[in-house]
């Protein structure tokens, strides 16, 4: 419900600003940045987890030679893709241990070490806006990452965060959708469902600024597709500070996997 000192103003962000913007807030999370210097965070790879630990290790100042180029496992790409280079060396996980990043490493090799306090961040396939609900796509026969991360959430008290962009959005229940990808009749990969501190790009605005934001539209075409409008509503000085923070991320190229 809009006040009378309330203003709104509509943004686009592309797939590809989103992720981002969303890796901008996660330096502005105060567990997180606690974690950075008194517990572990581990970042699982994938696309949108390489703009996040690129920013957290920038934050902390450890950054390094660290690159987002091979820093995922499973991706969805177009039919037909032909990637004509050579897939960059998978560099392990990022794992940050008290400020110390610790390299060649993966979240199956410190799970069991992980306790109340450390953090988890792990990307989604699916996100229900509404229940805020993810779901991640599952390849592996033994669950892939994201049980491994569940070992830890679960038996040890870690905190899962969930960063996922707007475009992975579904408005079916994902409880159900995985019952369906699950049974013994279906074909392709699983579906687990996800609760945790989920992140999108409407989280971001409220982390980065407190003004409140909605999706208002989607789509678009040579290069938009998947873009959505973002209506953000809050004082003048909110709505400004929205303004600078997307003008700052607006150009951020498509991802490219090599």
């Amino acid at each position: 419900m809009m006040t009378e000192n309330s203003v709104t103003k509509l943004f686009l962000l592309t797939p590809a600003a989103g992720k981002r913007l969303i890796a901008k807030a996660f330096v502005q999370i105060p567990e997180i940045k606690k974690a950075l210097k008194e517990h572990t965070v581990v970042i699982i790879a994938g696309t949108t987890n390489g703009y996040i630990a690129r920013e957290l290790l920038e934050h902390t100042g450890i950054a390094g030679d660290f690159s987002a180029k091979g820093f995922y496992r499973g991706i969805t790409l177009p039919p037909g893709y032909k990637n004509e280079g050579q897939k960059p060396e998978f560099p392990g996980d990022v794992i940050i241990e008290k400020g110390v990043y610790v390299r060649g490493k993966t979240i199956f090799d410190v799970a069991d070490n992980l306790d109340k306090g450390d953090i988890i961040v792990k990307g989604a396939n699916a996100v229900d806006l509404a229940k805020r609900k993810a779901g991640v796509l599952i390849g592996h026969p033994k669950g892939g990452t994201i049980q491994a991360a569940l070992s830890a959430v679960i038996g040890k008290r870690a905190v899962l965060y969930i960063p996922v962009g707007l475009e992975k959005r579904v408005c079916g229940d994902i409880d159900e959708l995985a019952e369906i990808m699950n049974s013994p009749n279906a074909e392709g990969p699983r579906l687990m469902p996800v609760s945790g501190n989920i992140v999108t790009e409407l989280d971001a605005i409220e982390i980065l600024t407190g003004a409140r934001a909605r999706l208002a539209a989607a789509g678009g075409i040579c290069g938009a597709e998947g873009s959505c409008y973002i209506a953000v509503s809050g004082t003048e000085e909110q709505v400004s500070k929205a303004s600078e923070i997307i003008e700052s991320v607006k150009y951020e190229p498509m991802f490219s996997i090599n």
